[in-house]
Parts: C-alpha cells; structure tokens; sequence
C-alpha cells in the first residue's frame, strides 16, 4: 500500500537547523511531484516547497526562501526538507505530499506529518 513516512522533526532553537525526510513507498516514486506543507496550530495547511518528478522545477513559499531547500532522490524513493535559520514562525507540523495528475486521475497522497518547534 502507499506510505509516505516523515521523519527528522524535533525541537530547535531559533536560527538552528533541521532535515526532514519522506520516505516513499507503494508507489513510482520517479513519477510524482513532491511537496512539504505545514500547519500551525490556528492556522490552515499551506505550502512550503515543492519539487517536480524531474527535480528541474523547484518552488517555495516566500517565508521560507533562501532558508529551506527541497530535494530528491528517486533512487532511494526519499525526499527532503533541509530548514536551516530556522525561526518560531516555523513551528508546526509539517507534511510530505506525493501528487500525480494523470487525467482524469488526480493521485495526491500524505504522510502523518513531524512536528518541528522552534523555542529557545
């Protein structure tokens, strides 16, 4: 079955840094676009980065550019989150998302999420 599985979240102090990692399975990996999201507490899940299937095209929220940096590696069906200066803003859970549109279909999938908090 599909799984996406986060894993790397944890407890920071401000301007520190974090890696997260998706690992995925039960599906082609290689064929699907991957994102990060995040939500905090209070507010709505929102995108932060995302990464074509190729790698060629990379987008990012503009809270967290020239901070975070999204990446992929299809051989080992794994993507990552690597967060650096980070800030309290940052603080939420953050979700790893697989997406495939292939009409008609429209295949997205989600991991259970990491909590990341950043507190001194």
């Amino acid at each position: 079955q599909v799984q996406l599985v986060e894993s790397g979240g944890g407890l920071v102090q401000p301007g520190g840094s974090l890696i997260l990692s998706c690992a995925a399975s039960g599906f082609t990996f290689s064929s699907y676009a991957m994102s990060w999201y995040r939500q905090a507490p209070g507010k709505e899940r929102e995108l932060v980065a995302r990464i074509t299937s190729a790698g060629d095209i990379i987008n990012y929220a503009d809270s967290v550019k020239g901070r975070f940096t999204i990446s992929r590696d299809n051989a080992k069906n794994t993507a990552y989150l690597q967060m650096n200066s980070l800030k309290p803003e940052d603080t939420a859970v953050y979700y790893c998302n697989a997406r495939r549109v292939r009409l008609p279909m429209n295949y997205n999938y989600w991991g259970q999420g990491t909590q990341v908090t950043v507190s001194s």
